[in-house]
């Protein structure tokens, strides 16, 4: 399988050097050069998730260096659970944050990073130094990374994230990591963070310099688990209903959304899908216009989703038009509050799950009368206690991982949203 740029102007690569470079030369996100279908000997509801992992991602892997690594990679990206509850009024909730830092990009993070430690060694295309991971984020994805790259021996990460735009909590997961992760807070807001790390992959000698890769959801390699595992939910609610689940996904960035569109048209047994936006608006005003409008990002309570220019809206418009049928609902920050209120007794969500059980609300009955519907819960509440604490009145236990992460220490360095900075920054070890 050869992997292609969403804007045509670079040459095709392979998985592994799309994995390594992240973004194409020209700019472009890597997707494969032609769709992929799914085996349905893959879609087998009796499998673990790991198991099911590697059978379903097994085309993008086909004729790889990484190939015969992908059993080994999907035992370590997926050695937690998804489970999915069903609440007492019916409701299906597919819970994501049971790993090491409470957040669905755990699954993303640990798969891409064991992608690229085993490059980074590769006998035969591995760098001679380790690979500089440069990621940007708006709250939970820097924590994942993080954590997946501590210890690793041939990669090295860069976490950018906007000063006084992440909660507490997320600001001490981000700059918590030992060698060889290091922390650096951003004098702007995530657009700041995400047009720096642009900039930095734009930049042909530091890129060289560095050894530059990415870990966002720019990145091929962080959006393949995500299809693995909505297939996998996917495919356990078909096997138990005998009707394919719609599924509402709270997004910011698209990396999600766009990972449970590619899983449907590969042939996972999905029915609608039904995004929750926050009061960034670009997506929302995208479905209801068909015009895509770019814009600074807006600081709300769900700040993993405060995205303006959502990167992985070029992957969307890539597909045909009748892969890429979604709808979006944009969720205040004063809904997200009563939805939280409204449910507490029932389920406690964090903001930006609290964003897509509102959206799901707002479904009409005959929609969500018509199939089971999945709502994706993608962060422990913990996470965000300074948010949802005063409006329960009720304190938040911290889960086991979650507390162990606050007794670490935290160090950060500080620069202004200038690549100059950056790359100086940067050419000075840690």
């Amino acid at each position: 399988m050869r992997f292609t740029s969403t804007r045509g102007q670079s040459p095709t690569v392979s998985l592994s050097e799309a994995i390594r470079n992240g973004a194409a030369p020209d700019g472009g996100l890597y997707l494969p050069e032609r769709q992929i279908v799914a085996d349905p000997t893959a879609l087998d509801p009796a499998l673990s998730l790991p198991d099911f992992a590697a059978r379903f991602l097994a085309p993008f892997f086909a004729g790889d260096e990484l190939e015969p690594d992908l059993p080994a990679i999907c035992t370590t990206a997926f050695d937690f659970p998804i489970e999915v509850k069903t609440l007492s009024d019916g409701r299906r909730v597919l819970e994501l944050f049971h790993g090491p830092t409470g957040a669905f990009k755990d699954f993303g993070a640990r798969f891409l990073m064991a992608c690229l430690d085993r490059l980074g060694v590769s006998s035969k295309s591995g760098p001679a130094r380790p690979l500089t991971v440069l990621a940007a984020t708006s709250g939970d994805t820097g924590g994942a990374v993080g954590c997946a790259a501590e210890g690793c021996a041939a990669v090295r990460a860069v976490i950018l994230y906007p000063k006084g735009r992440v909660s507490p909590f997320q600001e001490h997961q981000l700059t918590c990591w030992n060698a060889p992760v290091r922390a650096i807070e951003v004098d702007g807001d995530f657009d700041d963070c995400q047009r720096l790390a642009k900039a930095a992959f734009a930049d042909p000698a530091m890129t060289k310099a560095l050894n530059l890769t990415s870990a966002n959801s720019i990145s091929i390699g962080r959006l393949m688990p995500q299809m693995a595992y909505v297939a996998f939910a996917a495919t356990r609610i078909f096997a138990e209903t005998g009707h394919k689940p719609g599924f509402v996904i709270p997004t910011g960035n698209l990396g999600h959304g766009f990972a449970a569109l590619y899983a449907r048209a590969m042939g996972a047994p999905i029915g609608p899908l039904h995004l929750a936006t926050n009061e960034n608006r670009t997506l929302a005003d995208w479905a209801a216009t068909g015009l895509y409008e770019p814009r600074p990002s807006v600081a709300t309570i769900a700040n993993a989703m405060d995205v303006g220019a959502p990167s992985n809206f070029e992957r969307l418009i890539s597909l045909p038009v009748e892969l890429r049928e979604v709808t979006v609902e944009l969720v205040t920050d004063d809904a997200i509050k009563a939805r939280i209120i409204a449910d507490q007794k029932t389920y406690l969500w964090c903001p930006h799950s609290a964003a897509a059980a509102e959206a799901y609300a707002r479904l009409p009955q005959t929609m969500r009368d018509d199939q089971p519907w999945l709502i994706a819960a993608t962060a422990h509440p913990y996470k965000f206690a300074d948010v949802i604490e005063p409006l329960t009145g009720e304190t938040i236990p911290a889960p086991r991982a979650l507390a162990a992460i606050l007794s670490r220490p935290s160090t950060k360095d500080s620069i202004g949203p200038s690549l100059a900075e950056l790359e100086a920054l940067l050419s000075i070890p840690a």
